[in-house]
């Protein structure tokens, strides 16, 4: 793909402003489907379970939905004032389960430092490159395994990230990001406290359990794959391009137009790296502007299911391999694997 810094911005620069009408209708056509599916989900609970999981699913869609919402408040751009980002941040946070001050700063750490080989670690899916995989001792090696396995990385891992990670603070954050998790935990708490006060806490959670399973782990999934496919990019620091990570090392994920819908149009995940200040409603005209935003690497539903073998990131031969293939690589790198002895 051509580097054409000096083109983009112009092509961009437009969209990077929200519109109020679009904003409010967005919130109209997510929250209340959301809410209507959840409170039918509950009235299926007297006639069959399997009907309340049936409507779990395209309430777990909507819930992903209002994800994009929260996270286009984190960005600043779903709205012009920042005090409605923050108000409509922070309510669309407690439904998701995200302290909208701690998350607006990790993932612009994310943004910041996608696809840079040296600053890995905040905000993104714990990589390695085979080198620093085989210098680990052993114990330390079965722990990223367990890791990358997809039933911890996609059933698990929401459960722990949203349910118990996100429940904390980091070291030494300000006093606001401090405030604003507690504040969100206690909002996460009065809502399920009040709901379960007047449906029951078992009916609560026979209904919010499958929508939160089915959401977390369709949003684990789309961050996943929207970064680790074939042809994608990862440089160090010294070789590190913003645009080229952007365009390269964010997938465009190809999705039916509904399932674009209904996940806020992420899967321009391109685009929304080369400039998070464009609205998600407006990702796919900005993709349509350009050749140079179409000539990316894309990935379908099909193809993506490829990404579920990938491990480790071969520096040497610019791409992801399995576990089986450390061998291989180092027998192209013209050196034997080295065992570190374990205690």
């Amino acid at each position: 793909m051509p580097h054409q810094p000096a083109n983009w911005r112009k092509n961009v620069a437009p969209y990077e402003k929200s519109n109020l009408r679009h904003s409010v209708w967005q919130m109209f056509n997510t929250l209340v489907p959301f809410f209507l599916l959840w409170y039918g989900a509950y009235l299926c609970l007297s006639v069959s379970y399997w009907l309340t999981l049936a409507l779990a699913i395209p309430a777990g869609g909507f819930l992903v939905r209002i994800f994009i919402i929260f996270h286009d408040c984190c960005h600043q751009s779903f709205f012009k004032n920042r005090r409605a980002n923050a108000i409509v941040g922070y309510f669309t946070g407690v439904m998701t389960c995200c302290p909208y001050e701690q998350w607006k700063h990790t993932h612009s750490v994310h943004h910041a430092t996608s696809s840079n080989l040296n600053k890995r670690g905040v905000g993104d899916v714990w990589t390695l490159t085979v080198d620093e995989y085989v210098a680990l001792p052993l114990w330390k090696r079965m722990y990223y395994r367990i890791y990358r396995n997809p039933f911890v990385l996609f059933v698990i891992g929401p459960i722990y990230i949203f349910l118990i990670d996100y429940r904390f603070n980091r070291r030494r954050v300000s006093r606001k990001e401090r405030f604003n998790t507690y504040l969100t935990n206690l909002g996460i708490v009065a809502a399920a406290g009040g709901i379960s006060m007047l449906i029951g806490w078992q009916q609560f959670l026979l209904v919010q359990g499958p929508i939160f399973l089915i959401s977390g782990a369709a949003g684990i999934w789309l961050f996943y794959v929207q970064h680790q496919f074939e042809g994608t990019y990862f440089e160090n620091e010294e070789e590190w391009d913003y645009v080229k990570a952007a365009l390269q090392g964010s997938s465009f994920y190809k999705l039916p137009k509904v399932l674009h819908w209904i996940t806020g149009n992420i899967g321009f995940h391109h685009i929304h790296h080369l400039s998070p200040r464009v609205p998600n409603y407006y990702l796919p005209s900005v993709h349509a502007q350009s050749a140079l935003f179409q000539d990316v690497p894309s990935v379908t539903i099909l193809s993506s299911l490829k990404a579920l073998r990938y491990r480790l990131w071969s520096e040497k031969r610019k791409m992801f391999v399995g576990f089986g293939e450390i061998a291989q690589d180092a027998r192209e790198n013209e050196r034997p694997v080295k065992k570190r002895k374990t205690s």
